[in-house]
């Protein structure tokens, strides 16, 4: 297990394990660095500064340059870690996320930080609940988000290999381990967790352990429920969930972002198209309010007794 430090026994946070991993990867490849906004503590890089200080482009708060400068050096023959935090990322640089990265087809991967809202005190301005929406709706830009450590360094490896650019949502909400160590990424490949034959849970993120959670509780009630870390968002692991559709007959997707445009939708418009069945998309259907991170997830229900109610109903009006 990695050495990542939990203020609750058995829980982790996905940014630690991103940064061990960086920098395991960068002594083994040269070609990797790190770029990032001013970000170095927030991205917790400084490991990663004091064992490579030349290989750490820190840009300061200028998000459009960071990305503009990281396709530079993915030209160049590098392979950037683009580190910040996913709202800002996301939002201030999206045209050279675009043009710069995508259109260009430059290796660089862009690390959405403290996505969804984790940053929950500070507000709606640093809530990055769009993000997935923007980010799949960029051409030839795969769209991953990784549930816990162990799937977060997979991803990471996986990037290294795959020869072109990709977004990486690292969440910082502190989430249980539900895959195991070694456990290996393959883009468009989702991985179910429970099966069950009465409703799907497809899930991303922080969401996946309650979505395991939810399973659980209906399981008590004699409800089977199937559990999908469907981890790659873009592209999605369409065989799954047409699979899930036809053998449950009701999905419900659960994902820490808004409901228009990103896991839900992705969801809905492959199944809306070839197997229409009865969905809930879970999620924030607006603007959050200010709070704590824990506040915020049960004001909209994304807790493994909001998403039991959910597939509950569905469950109940299949059985009429």
């Amino acid at each position: 297990m990695s050495k990542e430090d939990n203020s609750v026994a058995g829980t982790f946070d996905c940014r630690q394990a991103f940064a061990d991993e960086l920098t395991a990867m960068a002594r083994q490849d040269p070609r990797i660095v790190a770029v990032c906004n001013d970000s170095v503590g927030s991205s917790n890089l400084g490991a990663f500064k004091k064992e490579f200080p030349d290989r750490l482009v820190n840009v300061g708060i200028a998000e459009q340059n960071m990305v503009g400068v990281a396709a530079g050096l993915a030209n160049g023959g590098f392979l950037p870690f683009v580190c910040a935090a996913s709202p800002f990322l996301t939002g201030r640089a999206l045209e050279q996320i675009k043009a710069d990265v995508a259109y260009s087809n430059f290796q660089v991967a862009l690390c959405g930080m403290s996505p969804g809202m984790a940053y929950g005190e500070l507000g709606p301005t640093h809530h990055s609940i769009e993000d997935l929406a923007w980010m799949r709706a960029i051409g030839d830009l795969p769209v991953v988000v990784p549930a816990d450590p162990a799937e977060t360094r997979a991803a990471m490896r996986w990037f290294v290999a795959s020869g072109g650019p990709a977004f990486l949502r690292i969440g910082r909400y502190k989430v249980p381990a539900v895959l195991p160590d070694g456990h290996v990424f393959s883009l468009g490949k989702s991985v179910t967790l429970r099966d069950g034959a009465d409703v799907a849970l497809i899930a991303i993120g922080t969401m996946v352990s309650r979505a395991l959670e939810a399973a659980e509780l209906l399981g008590r009630e004699g409800i089977a429920a199937r559990v999908i870390n469907a981890s790659s968002v873009k592209p999605l692991d369409a065989d799954a969930v047409l699979r899930a559709a036809r053998e449950t007959g009701a999905i419900v997707t659960v994902e820490e972002g808004i409901v228009h445009g990103g896991l839900g939708g992705a969801v809905a418009e492959l199944v809306v198209q070839q197997h229409p069945v009865p969905m809930r998309i879970m999620g924030v259907p607006g603007f959050a309010p200010t709070g704590s991170t824990t506040f915020l997830l049960q004001h909209f229900g994304l807790t493994a007794e909001g998403i039991a109610q959910q597939a509950r109903a569905l469950v109940a009006a299949r059985k009429g």
